[in-house]
């Protein structure tokens, strides 16, 4: 039986305001609120809500057979508690339903996996605490920023303790093979692979309105017979969509909900299922491994990170905040690590971008700048003070080399100081534990025993012995002459 695998993704970046070069030194404050307020609440209720609301009612119209998953990144969940907590909610009546999967993906939305692997686990492990402590959910699949995926990063996913990546199909990866099986990581093949159907997946994304497609207009049971026809050992087919194709990438107009509320009745009628990640993981084995050499996306035509660090602007940010990675892992000022973070999202690179024609009119289309090069002189002010403000707390004349010995100290002081106290307070239990048994013991023994009264009555009276004289010794005789 044949199976479609939804992955909806939730990522909102924090947009920076307007940071002029004489603000430098002067203003630490990065964030342009009124317009991260805005767009959130826009998207939320023409998008998120009414997709979210569709979901949980096909879940309950089809009992449970309907599934799908879902990939929030942290910076969303913070803007989504501040700006419309009301639709987080609505997430937690889906993760209720048990038919639903969250999965993991770096907190900030950032390109940590290509410059600081530590960066990397700790911003996934932010995310899985949010899961954790939100839904009650430990994930155990992983999406990479923009389905970010190389061999480099699949042992460490594996050491994470996941079981599975959501990637992107690409051609110059696959060649003749098909995205429409589960694979496995050639440099760890604990790790299984979900490929996106790249071409699936943009006829909702970006052909659903387009009036000059061949295709247009698509239908559902348009749709599900394309996936229907597949060949018969493909069994997965993954569609991968941000949850604002619905409503807002593709207007409520265009009939884009009622689309999806059409799906699962034509998919049981050509007897397509649906399942969650880890369901397609579980039940369907791998048909071979697969090795990716250099860094794979799901962004542009390309499909490669070149939509992020395609140009020598995007390139001297990128080395420009990573050089920093380690010093702000190990400050303990709140409001520097969380700028940081946010600072770390990849759209900012993704708004300098240059390309042109249809990838270049995507990133226009996204940006809150008129120009890549506006985009990139304000985030290189906003970088520049927060460059500053990471120097007051380590100083630059210091190299890495030298620094991270330092800091690695640092940061182990505190566990070595209570392993030691730690350590001291058991060797003070032991010594009063041993002056309780032994020294108590030997007070004991030193103690002088009661004279016998019997033996004082017996003795008394008696006159002591006279001490007598040593006898002299005997003269010997004197030998005869």
């Amino acid at each position: 039986m044949k199976a479609i695998c939804f992955n909806f993704e939730i990522h909102q970046p924090f947009r920076l305001k307007r940071y002029r070069f004489f603000d430098i030194g002067r203003d630490h404050y990065y964030f342009d609120d009124f317009l991260n307020d805005d767009i959130l609440s826009r998207i939320v209720h023409n998008s998120y809500i009414p997709a979210a609301e569709t979901l949980l009612r096909l879940i309950e119209q089809y009992q449970g057979k309907f599934r799908c998953s879902f990939s929030v990144s942290g910076v969303a969940f913070e803007q989504l508690e501040r700006y419309a907590p009301e639709f987080l909610d609505i997430l937690k009546k889906l993760a209720d339903t048990g038919c639903v999967e969250f999965v993991a993906q770096p907190f900030a939305y950032s390109l940590a996996s290509l410059a600081d692997p530590e960066e990397f686990a700790q911003q996934i492990s932010e995310t899985c605490s949010i899961l954790r402590s939100r839904f009650g959910i430990t994930p155990k699949v992983v999406r990479n920023t923009e389905l970010i995926y190389d061999d480099d990063i699949a042992p460490q996913l594996v050491a994470m303790g996941f079981k599975a990546c959501l990637t992107e199909g690409a051609k110059h990866i696959l060649g003749w093979k098909s995205p429409n099986y589960v694979y496995t990581a050639a440099s760890a093949p604990k790790l299984k692979l979900l490929l996106r159907n790249s071409k699936l997946s943009d006829d909702i994304s970006f052909r659903f309105t387009d009036y000059n497609w061949n295709e247009y207009p698509l239908t559902a049971d348009k749709y599900i017979d394309w996936i229907a026809s597949t060949p018969q050992e493909e069994q997965i087919v993954n569609i991968f969509l941000n949850l604002e194709t619905f409503g807002d990438l593709q207007p409520a107009t265009s009939g884009i909900f009622q689309f999806l509320e059409a799906l699962p009745r034509f998919a049981a009628e050509r007897g397509v299922e649906f399942v969650t990640p880890s369901e397609a993981v579980a039940k369907i084995k791998p048909v071979d491994a697969l090795s990716v050499m250099h860094p794979i996306s799901s962004a542009d035509e390309a499909r490669d990170v070149s939509a992020w660090l395609g140009n020598r602007m995007q390139n001297e940010a990128f080395e420009k905040l990573y050089s920093v990675a380690e010093r702000v892992r190990q400050c303990d000022n709140r409001s520097l690590k969380r700028d940081y973070s946010y600072l770390q999202t990849c759209d900012h690179l993704f708004y300098m971008s240059t390309k042109r024609k249809a990838d270049g009119a995507l990133h226009s289309l996204f940006s809150p700048y008129e120009t890549p090069f506006q985009a990139f002189t304000n985030y290189m002010n906003v970088l520049a003070d927060f460059l500053m403000r990471v120097e007051e707390q380590f100083p630059s004349q210091v190299d890495n080399e030298e620094l991270n010995p330092l800091l690695l100290t640092i940061s182990n002081q505190g566990a070595e100081i209570e392993a030691l106290n730690k350590e001291l307070a058991s060797m003070r239990k032991n010594i009063e534990q041993y002056n309780i048994e032994h020294i108590g013991r030997d007070k004991k023994k030193e103690e002088p025993k009661e004279e016998n009264p019997k033996a004082e009555k017996k003795t008394r009276g008696r006159k002591p012995k006279a001490e007598t004289a040593p006898k002299e010794p005997k003269a010997k005789k004197a030998p005869k002459e």
